[in-house]
């Protein structure tokens, strides 16, 4: 069966399904390019591979998948013919003799790069009598051993750790290409998946041929048909099957409950008609906190019980009265009016907080900053010290304190177990002025200081209430038609991106006005959720803007987004200085006469007479780059408006309202696919190096940036480029040029007229060049971290992996912050870095320059981590609510923890290993924590295993209201919140027994412990003692 999705979407959740009935319903997904043709980008190797791998399998007649989901604009692309398929596909196996120079050649000619390292599906590398293959359909790479001209091993590793994974004696390596050499068999034209499926029915969903359609029309409207089927062709394959789906009505979508501003209202209105009926209702999705607490909702909704069973037999055998909970990841909800069976999806109620536990979003970019040796930190009881290092604790190998130095050189000794009272603070020591162990005045500083983050608490909550109080017209636009605008994105979506774009879709329907910051690191994606966002309002009948800090990036929005909605009839317009006066008076008009849906602005949008037929969002992107003023002109465009900011390093204020709640927050952390990180060195300018990378970048047929920090600096820079590298061309631009010169410029270069653009930090927005790879930034001490970072992200958008060169003068002397600032580029060069380097950017340049003077003065004395905790649960406090950890139980059994060096060398390691135990807020993430350990290192020590047993009873205790936990030789004891102590004295008193007594607010049970093993015995009695009488 060849079964057509309307969408990727839908079709990966197809197959998803598919797979989960299991039984012989093997199915596969045969994959659309992820590349734009038009736009210059080839598809990734990883897609052309997968399509290839279904190919390949779809030969095998006897084994062959039974179902194939795909799309039309995957099935629509002509396909190599099978009669090639014996020269473009490489077997391996153990025992086989190999000539390691020829497997190079074969695997180059199936569409593999030989790099310096694997990391990347469709790579290979060749070490000796060891070639290293990432498959291109495979989930992980492997090594090929040779011994004597002969196969000794394959092994799978993970490209990260370089760890082996898994031995096998066979591997198939499918090509990383669909295209082939002229002279290659391949290379005659081309079959469809069609040809491969001669015998299949088909089945095509309703929409998937108007789809077809759509996507011919742009391929031609691209130059790229003849890679196509024609439309003739289309129809002639599958006119029967798309009138068998217009007549067919066995299965029917479930709504987006979530999208409803009341979705338990709407999915009862959507249940009890079918139920009445006698359909069988299911809930389905991932097992965990969020299934369980839905189904709670739904019974009471219903007025009835869920039956939970196993598998999707017994939901079929159910009665028909039955009300069904099955947990399996089911994505999206259906109607099968055949069986009567109505399925609801978890995410159909939820939204994005169906997510599976544990993938939250973001979390490795916003966790609090990792600790180093020689950071200044905060120590919640003693104040500003330096993290100095680990030392044995009185003589005990295996257990460690943390060493602070204070002023005077006082030294602190903080137990590992402690290490949750310590908080990275930022900055260099030389910038601040330590505490005094003794006779300093910290305490006061700090109840001072906490004082007056519950006063900010009070005023940030009373905005936040206003704000809950305003309505905004929701926006539902038309389904079909959006679809078809979100399809026309030639990649699939992050799971990080397809969250952020299901919540902003939820905001925006919620009848409430969006307030919503969108963050996500350079080239992640960002842009397509803006578009989407803005759909959602046009398909409404509204309008949207896009507001951009600068020109460049305001042309290159305005020609991507009038790209994408020029085929739905809607109208783009920009307003900036590049306009002529006639041209800024007809956008005016069109807005206020609402012929223009979607205009894309600069600062101009805060001008004069700017008016609007009917305006609903407003997207800012580099939000971190407008002033207050600016943003506060923007926000009064109109009234009660939809508001999406975008930012790859926030500014912490922005962050800071993201994290603690003020503004809702979405992160994308997860880079596409094809997104490499890029090399980052920081060098001197010469021949060899400078010279030496531009020539590299023009012989592999890419262009280069050389980005200067002032515009004197671009003629000298330009005379030296002209001498080293000659028969390179150069073009040149900065802010001060004509609007109309820059527009040229810009895309000439864009267009591939020249191999080098030197320019200002003029290019540090928008610009997207996939062919531009490399990246020398002279002057780099005179630019901020932000800028460097995002100068790097203008490299690295195509399939070649970039490099950016920081290049000073031989002789040339950096200040220490300077040497700070380029160090801490090349060491947060991995992908999705911007939120480590928004931190420390913080870190450097100080809080006064990027907060109000209230926060920063706030965090001038105890730190961001620590100043975002306090502030947290200020808020929880103001708001009635509980914030996890508030009130941790102190847990003091006298029993020794400690990370061994045996166990795990590097220092900073072993304290990042403590942290993590330390601030775990539940038995899922302790797991989790011992489970990294186990993988990693291996099986836990007693004294870490000792760690982990505390963690666990220091959790169970923090749940009973437990505040302290201690043990001798004789007893164990807990101190309860007043609370808890009040309720525990009543059963007490019912419930007498000899070996517990009470002293004022604390429960004591006496057992005498010989061991360690014995005291937690009596601890973890203790707390089941609590447990059933708080019962």
């Amino acid at each position: 069966m060849l079964y057509f999705a309307r969408s990727t979407s839908r079709a990966e959740a197809i197959t998803a399904l598919l797979r989960l009935f299991g039984g012989d319903l093997s199915a596969a997904i045969f994959p659309r390019w992820d590349g734009s043709v038009a736009d210059g980008i080839p598809p990734s190797p990883e897609a052309m591979g997968r399509r290839m791998s279904v190919l390949r399998w779809l030969l095998d007649r006897e084994n062959r998948p039974r179902i194939i989901v795909t799309t039309p604009e995957a099935a629509l692309r002509r396909v190599p013919p099978r009669s090639i398929w014996k020269s473009i596909h490489l077997e391996f196996r153990t025992g086989d003799s190999i000539e390691a120079k020829e497997v190079q050649k074969r695997l180059e000619a199936i569409g593999y790069w030989f790099d310096e390292r694997v990391d990347e599906p469709g790579e290979a590398v060749l070490r000796g009598q060891v070639i290293e293959v990432f498959p291109a359909a495979a989930p992980r790479p492997c090594r090929i051993e040779i011994a004597d001209g002969r196969i000794a091993a394959i092994r799978s590793y993970d490209p990260v750790t370089q760890r082996s994974v898994h031995d096998t004696e066979h591997l198939i390596v499918d090509p990383a290409t669909e295209t082939f050499d002229a002279d290659s068999e391949a290379s005659n034209e081309g079959e469809t998946i069609f040809d491969y499926l001669d015998d299949a029915e088909l089945i095509i969903e309703e929409g998937a041929g108007r789809r077809a359609r759509d996507v011919l029309s742009a391929f031609e409207a691209d130059g790229d048909a003849a890679a196509y089927l024609s439309w003739d062709e289309w129809n002639q394959r599958t006119q029967a099957a798309i009138d068998a789906a217009a007549e067919a009505t066995t299965a029917a979508d479930v709504p987006a409950f979530a999208r409803d501003s009341n979705p338990l209202a709407a999915f009862k209105r959507f249940a009890e008609p079918l139920r009445d009926q006698g359909y069988r209702l299911v809930l389905a999705g991932p097992e965990g906190h969020a299934l369980r607490l839905w189904k709670r909702r739904v019974e009471r909704a219903l007025e009835a019980r869920l039956t939970s069973v196993e598998d999707w037999d017994a939901v079929r055998q159910a009665s028909s009265d039955q009300l069904s909970f099955l947990a399996q990841p089911i994505e999206q909800g259906f109607i099968d009016h055949e069986e009567q069976i109505a399925c609801v999806a978890l995410r159909d109620l939820a939204g994005q907080a169906a997510r599976q536990p544990g993938r939250e979003l973001g979390t490795a970019q916003i966790a609090d900053a990792q600790l180093r040796f020689g950071d200044v930190v905060v120590h919640l009881e003693y104040g500003l010290g330096v993290l100095e290092g680990l030392e044995p604790a009185g003589g005990e190998e295996e257990a460690e304190v943390l060493r602070l130095r204070y002023a005077d050189d006082a030294v602190l000794l903080v137990p590992l177990k402690d290490i949750g009272l310590i908080w990275r603070y930022g900055g260099a020591e030389s910038d601040v002025a330590l505490d005094r162990l003794k006779g300093g005045n910290w305490i006061q500083r700090r109840d001072r200081t906490m004082q007056d983050i519950g006063e900010t608490a009070i005023r940030m909550i009373a905005a936040l209430e206003e704000r809950a109080g305003r309505r905004a017209k929701p926006l539902q636009p038309d389904r079909l038609e959006f679809e078809r605008f979100c399809a026309s994105f030639p990649f699939n979506l992050t799971e990080d991106q397809a969250a952020a774009a299901e919540a902003i879709a939820q905001d925006l329907a919620s009848g409430r006005p969006m307030d919503r910051l969108l963050c996500g690191d350079v080239g992640f994606g960002k842009t397509e959720i803006a578009l989407r966002a803005i759909a959602a309002a046009v398909f409404s009948g509204r309008q949207a803007i896009i507001v951009a800090p600068t020109t460049v990036l305001a042309r290159q929005h305005f020609d991507v987004f009038r790209k994408r909605f020029a085929r739905h009839g809607i109208e783009v317009a920009m307003l900036s200085r590049l306009n002529t006066p006639a041209e800024a008076r007809e956008v005016k008009a069109g807005l206020i006469d609402g012929s223009i849906r979607v205009v894309v602005a600069t600062h101009a949008i805060c001008g004069k007479d700017i008016g609007f037929e009917d305006l609903a969002l407003v997207v800012i992107d580099e939000e971190q780059r407008f002033g207050t003023r600016h943003k506060k002109q923007i926000r009064s465009l109109a009234p009660d408006l939809h508001f999406l900011s975008m930012t790859a390093t926030p500014i912490p204020r922005t962050l800071q309202a993201g994290l603690v709640g003020l503004t809702e927050i979405s992160i994308i952390a997860t880079p596409p696919r094809r997104r490499r990180p890029v090399r980052t060195a920081t060098v001197s300018f010469s021949a060899e190096t400078v010279g030496k990378a531009l020539l590299a970048e023009r012989e592999r047929g890419g262009q280069s940036f050389v980005v200067c920090p002032r515009i004197e600096d671009l003629e000298p820079v330009a005379q030296r480029l002209r001498e080293l590298v000659p028969d390179l061309s150069l073009t040149v631009l900065h802010g001060s040029m004509k609007p109309a010169d820059v527009d040229r410029s810009m895309l000439a270069f864009a267009a591939g007229q020249s191999d080098i653009l030197l320019a200002t930090n003029i290019i540090e927005s928008g610009i997207d060049v996939p062919a531009a790879n490399t990246m020398i930034v002279y002057g780099p001490d005179r630019f901020g971290l932000a800028q460097l970072h995002q100068l790097r992200g203008r490299v690295g958008r195509g399939v070649q992996r970039a490099t950016m060169l920081m290049v000073v003068e031989p002789d040339a002397e950096l200040s220490s912050t300077a040497k700070r600032r380029l160090d801490t580029l090349e060491e947060t060069a991995s992908l999705g870095a911007g939120f480590e380097i928004s931190s420390r950017d913080l870190d450097m340049r100080g809080a006064g320059e990027l907060l109000g003077e209230e926060q920063a003065g706030h965090l001038q004395v105890i730190g961001v981590g620590l100043y975002r905790r306090l502030l947290e649960r200020a808020l929880a406090q103001v708001q009635g609510r509980d914030v996890e950890g508030e009130h941790r139980a102190d847990v003091e059994l006298g029993i020794t923890f400690g990370i061994p060096a045996s166990y795990i060398p590097q220092p900073e390691m072993r304290i990042e290993l403590a942290a993590a135990l330390d601030k775990v807020e539940d038995e899922a993430a302790l797991r989790s924590v011992r489970e990294e350990f186990t993988d990693r290192f291996g099986t836990l020590p007693p004294t870490l295993e000792a760690g982990y047993r505390l963690a666990e009873i220091r959790l169970r205790a923090t749940m009973l209201g437990i505040r302290k936990l201690d043990g001798g030789p004789q007893a164990v004891a807990a101190t309860l919140a007043p609370k808890e102590w009040a309720r525990l004295k009543k059963q007490l008193a019912k419930n007498k027994d000899q070996e517990i007594a009470c002293s004022e607010d604390r429960l004591i049970l006496r057992w005498a412990t010989d061991s360690d093993d014995d005291r937690f015995a009596a601890a973890e009695s203790l707390l089941e003692i609590v447990m059933s009488q708080a019962g």
